[in-house]
């Protein structure tokens, strides 16, 4: 496996169910930075720019959050009905070179609210966008 250029021999794979989340309720936490892009536009509804990204501690963020979570479901086939109660932790902020670029972001901990099988989906894919370039990962 080639891995951001570095050769990796994985041996064995031991794969974690993901937890029960029988209550609704699921307090996830992300090794990894989440990156969420906000809307790019002026108090006048311009758009200034593409790339307006939005940090937890950003008043906008909970909102963008949610609906990114709510099409993930939707994605998956899962109940979209889930909600973002609080943001309990935000880690440092962080920018990784993705691309041509950069995305900055922050680990967060999150409570969120969900049917089950949503909150086991999520807990699978990880919060955020760009989850395949690695943000997000939830490790609790």
């Amino acid at each position: 496996m080639d891995w951001g250029g570095t050769a990796l021999h994985v041996e064995s794979i031991d794969l974690l169910p993901p937890p029960d989340f029988a209550a609704g309720q699921a307090v996830f936490r992300t090794s990894t930075p989440v990156v969420m892009k906000g809307s790019g536009q002026n108090e006048h509804g311009e758009r200034t720019t593409r790339q307006a990204w939005v940090l937890p501690t950003e008043p906008e963020f909970p909102a963008y959050f949610e609906g990114n979570l709510r099409r993930k479901a939707m994605t998956l086939g899962a109940d979209p009905d889930v909600s973002v109660q609080e943001i309990t932790w935000v880690g440092p902020k962080r920018s990784f070179a993705v691309g041509k670029g950069k995305k900055p972001g922050a680990a967060v901990e999150a409570c969120i609210h969900g049917a089950p099988e949503t909150l086991r989906s999520i807990w699978s894919w990880g919060l955020g966008q760009a989850n395949s370039a690695g943000f997000g990962w939830v490790i609790a």
